[in-house]
């Protein structure tokens, strides 16, 4: 989906993003909890909880998207699954 006025957000509802081209690049045995991404017309990214479609949408550059993959890589987020 295309939005003339530059109208994409942070926090839009992600289903103002239309139900297309949506993926689920992390699947696994984790209950249906994935991260779904939607790559837009101007190159960000959106994020999506998949149990919550019409949720907010979080929008990355596509330099964010590929800082975080890469400090994901490294083990910078380790901390985050911890218990």
């Amino acid at each position: 989906m295309t939005f003339a006025d530059g109208s994409v957000y942070n926090g839009m509802p992600a289903s103002d993003l239309g139900e297309q081209g949506w993926e689920c690049p992390w699947s696994g045995p984790n209950g249906g909890q994935c991260v779904e991404t939607k790559q837009l017309a101007d190159g960000r990214v959106a994020l999506r909880q998949s149990t919550d479609p019409t949720g907010p949408a979080l929008i990355y550059t596509p330099e964010e998207i590929s800082a975080f993959v890469q400090g994901i890589k490294k083990g910078l987020a380790d901390h985050l699954t911890a218990r």
